[in-house]
């Protein structure tokens, strides 16, 4: 099975002084993006808080089909990432994910749970893609 999804974006003007638009295939997001909502907080979006938005999805999503898996389905999953960019000698990279999850689950154990967030972290699709950039991980089993 091959599942193809699409973004498209355009851009007017200067890096600094220019704007653009990022559309979904899915028609859920229409936004402005722009180097001042990138480096600072201008209106809009930016392609790093794109990828933060992807990664906390997928993330959360693994982790729903892993528990669903174990036959202890979560009653809730908050999960959190930001993306961090640094400008470097090579240029300006993204060198860290911060990802922290939190998740209300009948009947699992810690050690159950901390498994299960561990894998959701190595195998969501989007983790995959992003395997080149370190990733700082905390996971909480809450009450």
């Amino acid at each position: 099975m091959v599942i193809l999804r699409s973004a498209e974006a355009t851009w007017a003007g200067t890096v600094s002084d220019g704007s653009g638009r990022i559309q979904l295939q899915s028609g859920a997001l229409d936004a402005p993006f722009s180097l001042k909502a990138r480096a600072a907080d201008g209106p809009g979006t930016n392609p790093e808080e794109l990828i933060a938005g992807a990664h906390a999805g997928c993330y959360s999503m693994m982790l729903s089909a892993l528990l669903t898996g174990l036959g202890k389905p979560a009653s809730s999953i908050h999960t959190k990432a930001r993306v961090q960019l640094e400008k470097l000698e090579a240029g300006f990279t993204i060198t860290k994910i911060i990802l922290a999850t939190e998740a209300s689950v009948p009947g699992l154990t810690a050690a159950e749970f901390a498994q299960a967030a561990e894998d959701a972290k190595k195998n969501c699709p989007v983790s995959r893609a992003l395997a080149a950039v370190p990733v700082e991980f905390t996971a909480t089993l809450l009450p």
